[in-house]
Formats: structure tokens, sequence, C-alpha cells
């Protein structure tokens, strides 16, 4: 199965020049964030499959406006074809009171009210979120700065992947495309980035459902 994953910005190679043998490949869809809602309805409608959604820092209009065609994954697994996809966007609180800006102890509230959803089905395949984990391509502001939870579910459920978005290729020389993190695999996905999943891992997924 062929993932691609967005965030952050608009991709003029995809979408300004759209051919559709560039993306004939593609089974799925997961936008990590801060994209205008046209955006995604774009790719939902020429490319033909689903696409999935977390909300970033940035897309407070998604409350009156959601992306047309699109599944919102927030606070939820979502199952597709065996593979366990879990949502959690936004950011580390910044402007209090904000839509879609989350402290530490709001976001592992949010993780708490899924506990039910975890035991339900054993974990998950795919982290999916806006803002990276702690300490792990992250930076060191406050806006940028990762969740420590986020490091938690990937130590105790070894997801196979763990898709964000938020720190962009310009913020620092540091920037990281691909990282790793115990058994996990981390993808910034910023403007965008295809990642293959093994059928094995998906057929695998799809006896724990």
């Amino acid at each position: 199965m062929k993932i691609l994953v967005l965030a952050d910005r608009k991709s003029k190679y995809l979408y300004d020049f759209y051919e559709p043998d560039k993306l004939k490949d593609i089974d799925l869809i997961i936008s990590c964030g801060d994209l205008p809602a046209s955006y995604l309805s774009f790719f939902v409608t020429l490319c033909n499959v689903p696409l999935l959604y977390v909300r970033g820092n940035h897309d407070d209009k998604y409350a009156t406006a959601p992306p047309e065609g699109c599944i919102c994954i927030e606070d939820d697994i979502y199952v597709y074809q065996g593979i366990r996809i879990l949502g959690l966007g936004g950011s580390m609180e910044y402007i209090p009171g904000a839509d879609n800006q989350y402290t530490e102890r709001k976001m592992r509230r949010r993780l708490w009210r899924l506990q039910y959803k975890l035991w339900r089905r054993k974990g998950f395949d795919i982290l999916v979120t806006h803002a990276p984990a702690y300490q792990i391509n992250d930076l060191e502001d406050l806006p940028h700065r990762g969740f420590a939870v986020f490091r938690e579910l990937m130590e105790k459920y070894k997801p196979k992947f763990f898709f964000h978005g938020h720190v962009h290729a310009n913020y620092s020389r540091k920037f990281k495309r691909i990282d790793n993190y115990g058994e996990t695999t981390i993808v910034n996905g910023f403007e965008y980035y295809i990642v293959e999943y093994q059928e094995e891992i998906k057929e695998s997924a799809s006896s724990l459902v």
C-alpha cells in the first residue's frame, strides 16, 4: 500500500502541475494539518481514494468549513484495510484558549478518553499528529515543541509509523524527513511524502482488529 502524507504547505509539483500519473498508485492520503480545506478536497476528488486528516494549529476554519469528502480522524482510531490509524491533531498551546492548541496535560486528557478504543483495537499501527514528539525533531520554542505523550505512545504500542508535520523544512538545518524511535519510523510530512506500507505488515495488522 502506498500512502501520500501531506502537511503544512501546498505542493506545486502535485497541485499546480497536477498530472494523474503522479498519484496513480496512491491507495490512501493522510493530512497532518495546516492545509486549506479546498486543497484536501482537490486530492480526494481527483485521486478517488480516502483522505484522512487531523487539524493543525492554523486549521480553525475547519470548524465551519471542513474539507469536503474527507474523513476527520481526530480523537479516533480509524481502520483502513486492517491498518489502525490513530489521530491526534493540534500543537502545543502558545496562545491560551486558542483552537487546536493543547498543553501537555490537555493532550494527555485526550488520550485518556481514547483508552477504551485503544483497548478494543489492541493498539494502533500508525500515529497521525500535527505536532512532533518531544525532543524528536521538534524545536525549542514553545509553539514548535513536541508532546512527551507521543513518545510514550510509541514506547507502549510500537506503531509501525508516526506521521506529523508542523516543523517546516526551512525552520532548521536539523530538519529530518525520516527518523526512527524504537520500532517506529517517523515521517515529517511537510509538503508531501510517499510511504510504502508493506503488504505483510498490513495482513498482520488485520488479524489484530
